[in-house]
């Protein structure tokens, strides 16, 4: 079943006017798929794989991308994998699994440059990740977009919400991590202990909310 969309979505896509694709109507550029009975404009997706010049791909999969942060994780991602390939099995769809270690504000990864590849040469339909921030910690509602373009979803399986606490550690974590790695001696030294600082101070926190909301006795 083909995918349509209104004049200002599709305009959005290609980064045009929705005047612009008026006036393409009018010359004779490109003319809507379809207009409804009450004058709205309507394009396909075939026509906007024409004007991004994106070829059809029948022989699209399903890719499910698994990430640990450091080495010492191998073990969670062995388990992440595994659980990644029963949960793509029970769909019935052709899948392969893309894997990386390395911090989720590294844009640098392999397996990530490798799934972007992927879906700009138009060959996924949908990724997969157990969680938003296995993906990337920022930025994901641009790899959302860009994935849109071509037509890929990206399925998010867990969509447990984390506290403001637990983000805002999680983040500052992930960010001193990464720059303390590029820092030598002492300086180094006092990045570590600031991570772990900033991890006990949010597992504290936790613990409060924790039994904050315990029964009473």
């Amino acid at each position: 079943m083909s995918k349509y969309y209104s004049i200002n979505k599709f305009s959005k896509i290609l980064g045009v006017s929705a005047q612009t694709l008026r006036n393409w109507d009018k010359k004779g550029k490109l003319h809507p798929h379809h207009t409804s009975s009450n004058g709205y404009r309507y394009y396909s997706h075939e026509q906007l794989n024409q004007v991004m010049n994106v070829k059809p791909n029948l022989d699209r999969i399903v890719i499910g991308y698994c990430r640990v942060s450091s080495n010492k994780q191998k073990d969670d991602l062995e388990r992440q994998i595994e659980n990644m390939k029963l949960y793509l099995t029970a769909q019935g769809k052709p899948f392969e699994i893309i894997s990386d270690i390395g911090s989720g504000i590294d844009y640098k990864k392999k397996g990530l440059k490798e799934l972007m590849k992927r879906i700009s040469q138009n060959k996924v339909d949908k990724v997969v990740v157990f969680y938003k921030d296995r993906l990337l910690r920022f930025g994901f509602e641009l790899v959302e977009y860009i994935a849109s373009l071509y037509d890929c979803d990206i399925e998010i399986i867990d969509h447990t919400e984390k506290t403001e606490q637990q983000e805002l550690v999680e983040d500052l974590v992930q960010i001193i991590t990464v720059f303390s790695c590029k820092l030598q001696g002492k300086r180094a030294n006092k990045a570590r202990k600031l991570v772990k600082e900033l991890i006990d101070d949010g597992g504290e926190e936790d613990d409060k909310n924790n039994s904050s909301h315990a029964d009473p006795k």
